[in-house]
């Protein structure tokens, strides 16, 4: 903090900025519980949408399915609902290996070598790779999560992957499988991505071979979750980078305001800034039917349940989120009541 003196005036000019949500009380813990209650019994008979289905395997997920946790920075766990049930990470494990890349590598090279910018577009469109200079454009869609993946260093496509997994696994601090049908399910017809990872090799914005790079992400879209683990995925963000339960550093605390970011700029696909303006959490959201949402410097909340809107986002699980948000008054720009 600088301090200015002008015309006999003493001026304080803060250098850094801080979230409001940083200066609102910390909720008690019966709060915390009030509030995933209240948000399960509001949603929990919602049947909008449909679930995914353009990965065979998604549309048999039990679509009444719905499962909200808030963990806090400290490890502290407030469930209601389905918390155990397995589904498949998808779209929501993109900033964690954006997070690896930073870590090993910094986040100058997901900036230059892959990009920071929303699309605009469907997390999916080849399109955006034609109209946007950096094509990848950011790791937040699949052409830039393809091309993070690629940019892991590694000496074998084993490795890459090892690399992966257990860098998501360090974020949930528990050991996470790979839920083998959905792998071959999604790998069998992942043909819009495999023209995504060919057209970032053609104007060299892959770093690895197409297939290998393809292989190694659809693996982790694979990896099956549960609604705490990835409540503390999201808490590890809170907490500076570093796993409230297990202790490790999985980020240093100063890339952290970088990687949620770009999680604001582009996590809810082509509904981000519709996010951004009704709850204002930095966000991830995955075609699974999984949430997570970041309040930095306090908790995480998650939540699943495979019913989709138009843009790919779970309804019930954007609209508990969106609810909790509101009533703890925890948006980054200050209280957003939904």
């Amino acid at each position: 903090m600088k301090v200015l003196r002008r015309s006999g005036f003493l001026l304080l000019a803060c250098s850094v900025f801080l979230y409001p949500a940083a200066f609102a009380a910390e909720p008690a813990d019966a709060d915390y519980q009030r509030v995933v209650d209240r948000a399960y019994e509001a949603f929990k008979d919602v049947s909008e949408g449909n679930n995914a289905d353009y990965i065979p395997i998604l549309a048999t997920v039990p679509s009444e399915m719905f499962g909200i946790v808030i963990a806090t920075r400290d490890g502290k766990i407030f469930t209601a609902g389905e918390q155990d049930y397995r589904f498949s990470i998808q779209s929501v494990s993109k900033p964690f290996t954006a997070a690896l890349i930073m870590a090993r590598q910094g986040p100058q090279a997901i900036r230059e070598k892959i990009g920071v910018e929303p699309t605009g577009l469907p997390f999916n469109s080849k399109l955006a790779l034609e109209i946007h200079e950096q094509r990848s454009v950011n790791p937040m869609v699949n052409a830039g999560a393809i091309a993070a993946v690629s940019l892991v260093d590694a000496e074998s496509e084993e490795e890459r992957w090892n690399l992966v997994h257990d860098n998501i696994e360090g974020f949930a601090g528990a050991e996470l499988p790979v839920l083998e049908e959905v792998y071959r399910s999604e790998i069998e017809t992942a043909f819009g991505n495999r023209g995504i990872a060919n057209l970032l090799y053609s104007y060299e914005r892959l770093y690895s071979d197409p297939e290998e790079a393809l292989r190694v992400y659809t693996r982790q879209c694979s990896i099956g979750i549960n609604t705490r683990d990835l409540a503390i995925m999201g808490a590890t963000l809170a907490n500076e980078g570093v796993n409230p339960l297990t202790g490790r550093r999985m980020l240093p605390a100063e890339h952290v305001p970088e990687l949620l970011a770009i999680m604001a700029a582009a996590g809810f696909y082509d509904e981000s800034g519709e996010w951004m303006y009704s709850a204002g959490l930095p966000s991830k959201t995955g075609v699974g039917g999984g949430i997570v949402s970041v309040v930095p410097g306090k908790f995480a909340i998650a939540a699943f349940s495979p019913r989709l809107n138009e843009a790919g986002n779970s309804v019930r699980a954007m609209r508990a989120i969106r609810m909790i948000a509101g009533e703890l008054g925890v948006g980054l720009y200050g209280p957003n009541p939904d």
